[in-house]
């Protein structure tokens, strides 16, 4: 039987490359636009969204699962009118960590050896020689958040030579990373980290941490690199905290409001490099190929994976 799956992701330029993609591994099912006039609500079986309007989704009679486009779901759960009932399903693409990976190096490496400061004297034509004072080795990274991103991560950025340590809601055990856990460690974490990693999820106790309070918990100079959530970050604070050197630079991949508007200051700040929330993002031919695989489980009454808990908030 065919079924019919709507698309709101990546704009509507990007629909023949989803649909190429859902060709490949699943052409049985129908894609159609999330705004396609023509569409009749009541043939939708399943919705692959980031952003929906609220209520749209209420609007649809017959939809079965909810896939979110990416880890996170922000934008989906802020919906009122969202059909709880159903079940909601995170992108958890195997690539995605090793993307998280690669841009967790990369960005402590940009903030090892000055890639902002870089940049900027390219854009000015302006040969800025300087010598840079350390090499991995001689800087600890500290993860915040050690799920499947996080440990990916950790394992990533110690195969280059960076000393790792790791904090989490609870204990976790992760070879050659030295692990704290719960509230009471927590600032014994941030007193060891030299370039701290944010990767928590979206909850209740998450928004707003990294603010002024944890920022004055760092080492004067720290490196922050956020790929968290954008509730997580007060932008402000974090400029402010640049600006006074309590932190040394920053490697920012998600924001509150986006696309971060054009006035915002940290589009310009010279020890920020902002980046379009692309940290982990997988391929569309790999995120449709996990919605196909999804169906086909659904379909067979088997348990689908990476389940949001509207309970517990992730």
């Amino acid at each position: 039987m065919r079924q019919v799956l709507v698309v709101k992701s990546g704009g509507a330029a990007a629909l023949p490359e989803w649909q190429a993609a859902f060709a490949a591994c699943a052409p049985n099912l129908e894609l159609r636009w999330w705004d396609d006039p023509t569409l009749d609500p009541a043939t939708v079986d399943f919705a692959l969204v980031w952003d929906p309007e609220p209520g749209r989704l209420a609007q649809l009679p017959n939809l079965k699962v909810i896939f979110g486009s990416g880890a996170g779901v922000d934008a989906i759960i802020a919906d009122p009118d969202l059909p709880r009932h159903l079940p909601l399903v995170r992108m958890g693409v195997e690539g995605a960590a090793q993307r998280m990976g690669e841009y967790a190096c990369w960005a402590a490496l940009s903030l090892l050896r000055g890639t902002r400061r870089l940049a900027i004297a390219q854009a000015e034509a302006r040969w800025d020689y300087f010598e840079p004072d350390f090499t991995a080795r001689e800087k600890v990274v500290g993860i915040m958040g050690l799920g499947v991103m996080g440990t990916r991560a950790a394992e990533m950025l110690r195969g280059i030579g960076f000393p790792v340590i790791g904090w989490s809601r609870t204990p976790k055990v992760l070879p050659g990373v030295e692990s704290f856990a719960g509230d009471a460690a927590r600032d014994a974490f941030l007193a060891k980290a030299d370039i701290l990693v944010v990767l928590l999820p979206a909850t209740e106790a998450t928004r707003g941490l990294i603010a002024a309070p944890l920022l004055a918990r760092v080492k004067p100079g720290t490196g922050l690199i956020h790929a968290g959530r954008g509730s997580q970050a007060v932008v402000d604070d974090v400029l402010a905290a640049l600006d006074s050197g309590q932190l040394g630079g920053a490697v920012i991949d998600v924001f509150e409001q986006e696309p971060l508007p054009a006035d915002s200051p940290a589009w310009q700040h010279p020890r920020l490099t902002v980046t379009p929330h692309v940290a982990s993002l997988p391929s569309r031919r790999e995120r449709a190929a996990h919605v196909a695989a999804c169906i086909a489980a659904f379909r067979r009454g088997d348990a689908l994976p990476n389940l949001y808990d509207h309970g517990r908030g992730y």
